[in-house]
């Protein structure tokens, strides 16, 4: 698709401040205008058709193979796949491939829970706060402490080992994603059989146990005992790895907003996210993320618009003087790094400042 033409007129010429709300209207209906918000259904019917191949041929491979370490190898591939399908159930649950948000629901709720293992309802909860709010302190719960500390404040609370650790999280982040599969099955079952509320309950319980319980059936009945443990260990582990990754670059070490913060929707959205160059690999690769800032302003945009809605935003930005960020991969795993290293260093430095706190708030 050839990108549209774009044109700008601030809401209130000569240089008086112009009305955000009426900024990121006049973008949204640009894009609009443009097409980019109708569903590309097709799409996503290809993606989930390839996927399920790929499923297949795997399936077929362990089979195959029979007893051989190369079993492995299917482990891994089986990791990359269901990371693949996580990314459909993301995009299912921005309503990005159905008109109904219902056919949504359903699709990323199968796709989420009997595909991935993990919790639709947990996921739901969890992404739309983040969505309103990224990278602010006390709303976004992806800047929550975990293991990771995200701030100095969160940083200073970590004592003894942890502390060790803290100090050179960047160093670990990567390899500690092999734990994140393990950690987002987890959270899924801690979900549907804690307290809190949990839409559509006893379906999740049904397809998370269902799941969980018929692969690690079959793969314990395909395989020798030591080599089932170390197949789900290698896929979990890939899958941890593959999501962690295709998520990390998206917002860390970009600014973090206080509590309080006065920023406009269209400026939350841009200046706390971090797109990815890299052309359609990338798109596929990382399941859309790499458009993120894009995502964040149009979060039911379809996966095939946003290259297109790229040019839009980021001639916007430039017309309306917001920092767009884009980096390549590399350099994005860089920053992380270097940001996390330094936000845990910062609890004994006490040398660490965030501009954005100081520009944004009150």
């Amino acid at each position: 698709m050839t990108p549209p033409v774009v044109t700008f007129t601030r809401t209130k010429p000569g240089g008086n401040k112009s009305n955000p709300t009426t900024e990121y209207s006049a973008l949204l209906r640009t894009v609009r205008d443009a097409g980019l918000l109708r569903r590309r259904t097709g799409y996503y019917y290809i993606m989930f058709s390839a996927l399920t191949l790929a499923l297949g041929g795997v399936i077929v491979g362990i089979a195959l193979l029979g007893d051989t370490w190369y079993q492995l190898i299917m482990a891994g591939l089986l990791g990359i796949i269901l990371t693949q399908y996580a990314f459909l159930a993301h995009e299912a649950s921005h309503r990005q491939v159905f008109e109904s948000g219902k056919t949504n629901d359903v699709a990323g709720r199968m796709l989420a829970n009997l595909f991935v293992g993990i919790s639709y309802s947990w996921w739901m909860t969890k992404h739309s706060r983040h969505h309103a709010n990224p990278n602010i302190i006390g709303k976004d719960p992806d800047i929550d402490r975990d293991v990771v500390s995200f701030t100095p404040e969160q940083a200073a609370q970590a004592k003894g080992i942890y502390g060790w650790f803290t100090r050179r999280q960047g160093t670990f982040f990567f390899p500690i994603l092999v734990l994140e599969g393990l950690n987002l099955h987890l959270h899924g079952f801690r979900t549907v059989f804690g307290r809190g509320k949990v839409d559509k309950r006893a379906v999740e319980i049904v397809m998370l146990v269902s799941r969980i319980g018929l692969y690690v059936a079959l793969i314990f009945m395909t395989l020798p005992l030591g080599m089932a443990f170390a197949f789900i260990g290698v896929q979990v582990a890939v899958f941890g790895v593959y999501m962690g990754s295709s998520f990390a670059p998206n917002h860390v070490g970009m600014p973090i907003l206080p509590h309080d913060s006065k920023v406009d929707f269209l400026q939350r959205q841009v200046l706390t996210g971090r797109n990815i160059s890299g052309g359609w690999f990338m798109n596929i690769f990382m399941g859309g993320l790499n458009y993120q800032v894009e995502h964040h302003l149009f979060p039911n945009m379809p996966r095939p618009a946003l290259k297109s809605a790229q040019v839009i935003a980021r001639e916007y930005c430039e017309t309306h003087t917001i920092l767009y960020t884009e980096t390549t991969l590399p350099q994005a795993y860089a920053i992380v790094v270097k940001h996390l290293n330094k936000v845990g260093l910062s609890a004994a430095s006490k040398e660490f400042a965030c501009p954005a706190a100081a520009s944004y708030g009150r």
